[in-house]
This record gives structure tokens, C-alpha cells and sequence, in this order.
């Protein structure tokens, strides 16, 4: 509607012109009325500056309105122009999307103090840090929460640069997961270690860099962890102990009632006594060898690290595991043995670990028809997995951490200290050790390394 009477205007103002110049022309051209000729001229002349303004009044209208909206200038408003304007309906739009850009940037204004409010209450520390597109420019913390502060003893820093002369430490850690993933750190704050768990999640928003920080301090979960694994550690020494100690103490006391009033003893006598002396050499053996046990969890040796490739460590636990496999008529995979990936390495433990692991697998496989051990490796998530993988009866949900308790065992004659060794093994290596098992279906044990 309102196009059409900007149009039926324009054209009346237009077909005017044209016709006060028509008169003008005919005017000079056959009379002498200059007076007359003059009022024309004016009139055509006012007439010409009148549409001008018109057409460019609508114009900076526009110009102004779409300045409005770049800016977010929600003050700007068409109010006058509705009732008076050329154009009422195309003024009252401009108005209703001003009013619509308005309510939404303060929806996303209180949005955005919501999450702000959130993070601010959480306990875990937050810093978002936009990252700069050259080393010339400075990178800004756009948000830097009150448990950041507390957590590091630091105050909320606007550049990253001044964040990273503070905490040096804690910066550099973050530098090695740059692209996204997870870190444990322990820092010195005020003449106090603490353990931090960090996360950085890399996010681009409107073609800006951002990396998100969270991270929180471990320490007490960590001793709680510890206080769990020492009292299940206790419980299992404890009951191997008087599991020696109980048979040896009677025997003892059975073996002086038979010598205590006696000042020789006859062959019958000694008869009796062999039984009892042996049980006790043999538990007593017993409990020295679980000494031994505990002593080779508690010295392990230093890692001597190297660099070798997954190849090369797959190709030497095959050769040594090959012959002890089929002997018990299992099938062993051992794939990727070409790859050239390389890891920092003490290869004589890391080979050890993977021995311990398919040396469980063995007996895990007992009973099992077409039994097949497969050791592989993988890549994910900046982490080199070694997989060693069986059908065999697996793990109980219920076990999954107990297994991992040194000189727990659930096979006959076993020590129960293989998987302690193991992932010990691992938190040298500054990895871990990881289990998934699907009961008489599929198990798998896997040496995690980082990866950068």
C-alpha cells in the first residue's frame, strides 16, 4: 500500500514539473511576461528542490535505519514519521524490527549474565581466552570466574600474557593440550602443592578462536581414592598374613606341647613333628615369596625412556609371546606390526607390561573354544591405545576395580600383582591403564600414552 502512494505521489510531482516546464517554454518562446515567466521559473525551480528533498529525506531515513541496526541503537525510533511520513507502514516496520533487535539483544544480555552468575557460583575454575590471529596481537581473557582466582591465587587478568608471567607453570601445561584435551598438574601455590584436573575445549564463534579452561583441584578426591586403595591394600595383606600366620602360630604351639616335658624324643615323636615342621617351612616360604611380591610393586625401576615406534614394540612382544601362545593351541594376532608412530619409551617395561597382560589373557581363556588373543594399537583423542584383546570369560562389573588391587586374584596360584605392575608401568609413562569387558565375549586391557 504504501509503495503504491509513494508512486501516485512521485508521479503527481513529476507530471507537475513537467508541465510548469512546458508552461516556461511557451512562455519565453511566444511572450513577453517576464513577471509571469519569473513566477514560473520559481515555481519549477521549487517544485524540482521540493522532490529532491522528498526522495532524499526517504533516503537517509533508510540510511539512518540501517546505521541503527549495525550499531544496536535501539534508540532511534520512526514514532513521527507513521502518522505524517510518506511512507507510515515502511516507518512503523522500521520501528518493529528496532523493537525486535532490541528484546532479543536483551534476552541475550540476560542469558549471558545467567551463565556468567552460573560459572561464577560453580567450584570449578573457568578462563575463556580469545585467542589472537598473529603473534603481534596480545590474546584477551574474555572471562576469568571467582574459583580461577581462588583456585590459583591470581587476580583476574584481562590478557593472557600477563596471566603467563604469574603462572608460567600452569600456562605451559595448557600449551600442551592448545587443540583440546585433558591434563593432571600439580602446582606450588603459596607453599602448597595442589592437584588440578585441566580441560581446554577449542571453540570458534563468528570466526573468532576460543579456548575454554576448566579445571579443579583433585587433591581431596585423590586422598580419598588413596585412603580407599590403602585400606583394600591393608584388607588383602592382612589376609594373606594371618592366612600364614594362623597355621604357623598353632602348629608352634602344638609342636612345644609335644616337646615341653620331654627330654628326648623317640622316633614315633619325630614322625609327628615332620608334618608340622613342614607346613611350617612351607607358609613360611609362602609368606616371605608374598614379601617378595610386594617388594617388586614398591621398586620398580626408573623408566630409561627412548624413542621407539609402536612397530617395533609390537613385533618384539610377538616374537616373545608366539611360542608360550601356541603351546596352549590359542591363536595370537599381532597387527600393525609395520607402523611407525613412535613413543618416549622404556621398551623393556612397556614389553613387560604387554607380557602381563597376554599372559592373563592365557588364562582367561581356559575353556574357551576357538580361543584368540589380538594386540593392536589405535589412535584417539591426542592418546596412542596398544590393545590386548581375548574372547575369554572376561570380568564382572563388580571386579573391575578390584582387579587392579595388589594381590587381588581370582585365578588359582596366582600373586595378583600382574595389572598393579602394569598400570604402575603406566603412571611412569605418564599413561594410564584401561579396561572394557563384555563377560564371555570380548575383553580388552589397553596401555594409554599421550600423544602430542
Amino acid at each position: 500500500m504504501f509503495h503504491q502512494r509513494f508512486t501516485f505521489r512521485l508521479i503527481i510531482r513529476l507530471l507537475f514539473i513537467n508541465i510548469m516546464a512546458a508552461l516556461l517554454f511557451y512562455l519565453v518562446k511566444n511572450t513577453q511576461l517576464w513577471f509571469t515567466i519569473t513566477g514560473v521559473s520559481l515555481i519549477l525551480l521549487g517544485s524540482i528542490i521540493s522532490i529532491y528533498y522528498y526522495i532524499n529525506q526517504i533516503r537517509e531515513d533508510i540510511k539512518r535505519f540501517i546505521l541503527a541496526v549495525k550499531t544496536r541503537d535501539h534508540t532511534l525510533n520512526f514514532k513521527n514519521k507513521v502518522t505524517k511520513g510518506s511512507f507510515p507502514e515502511l516507518y512503523e516496520s522500521f520501528n518493529e524490527i528496532i523493537q525486535i533487535h532490541k528484546d532479543i539483544q536483551l534476552e541475550q544480555d540476560s542469558i549471558f549474565q545467567l551463565i556468567k552468575t552460573i560459572l561464577e557460583q560453580v567450584p570449578v575454575g573457568v578462563i575463556v581466552v580469545k585467542k589472537q590471529k598473529s603473534t603481534q596481537e596480545k590474546s584477551e581473557i574474555s572471562f576469568f570466574n571467582q574459583a580461577a582466582s581462588n583456585l590459583l591465587n591470581v587476580p583476574a587478568y584481562s590478557y593472557w600474557h600477563r596471566f603467563e608471567q604469574h603462572l608460567p607453570v600452569f600456562t605451559k601445561e595448557i600449551e600442551q593440550i592448545d587443540t583440546g584435551g585433558k591434563r593432571f598438574i600439580e602446582l606450588k601455590i603459596q607453599d602448597k602443592f595442589i592437584q588440578l584436573s585441566i580441560e581446554v575445549i577449542p571453540l570458534n564463534l563468528y570466526g573468532a578462536d576460543y579456548n575454554i579452561i576448566s579445571f579443579q583441584n583433585i587433591k581431596d578426591e585423590i586422598e580419598q581414592k588413596e585412603t580407599e586403595a590403602w585400606n583394600r591394600l591393608i584388607g588383602v595383606i592382612s589376609h594373606e598374613i594371618l592366612n600364614s600366620i594362623t597355621p604357623i602360630s598353632s602348629l608352634s604351639d602344638t609342636v612345644n606341647q609335644m616337646i615341653s616335658n620331654k627330654e628326648s624324643l623317640n622316633a614315633e615323636d619325630l614322625e609327628d613333628l615332620k608334618p608340622a615342621l613342614q607346613t611350617i617351612k612351607r607358609r613360611s616360604e609362602g609368606l616371605l615369596d608374598f614379601v617378595k611380591d610386594y617388594r617388586l610393586i614398591a621398586e620398580l625401576p626408573t623408566p630409561n625412556t627412548e624413542q621407539h615406534s609402536i612397530g617395533e614394540v609390537l613385533q618384539h612382544v610377538k616374537v616373545l609371546m608366539q611360542p608360550m601362545v601356541s603351546a596352549k593351541h590359542i591363536k595370537l594376532q599381532v597387527l600393525q606390526t609395520s607402523s611407525k608412530i613412535s613413543l618416549q619409551i622404556d621398551l623393556k617395561l612397556i614389553e613387560q607390561a604387554l607380557i602381563n597382560l597376554i599372559t592373563n589373557s592365557l588364562y582367561a581363556l581356559e575353556d574357551t573354544e576357538q580361543p584368540i588373543i589380538e594386540v593392536t594399537y589405535r589412535l584417539a583423542h591426542n592418546k596412542v591405545y596398544i590393545d590386548v584383546s581375548d574372547n575369554g570369560k572376561g570380568i564382572e562389573a563388580a571386579n573391575i576395580e578390584k582387579i587392579f588391587v595388589p594381590f587381588y586374584t581370582t585365578r588359582k596360584n596366582g600373586s595378583g600383582i600382574g595389572l598393579t605392575i602394569t598400570r604402575n608401568i603406566m603412571k611412569m609413562h605418564r599413561g594410564s591403564l584401561e579396561v572394557d569387558s563384555i563377560p564371555n565375549q570380548r575383553t580388552t586391557f589397553s596401555l594409554v600414552f599421550n600423544y602430542t
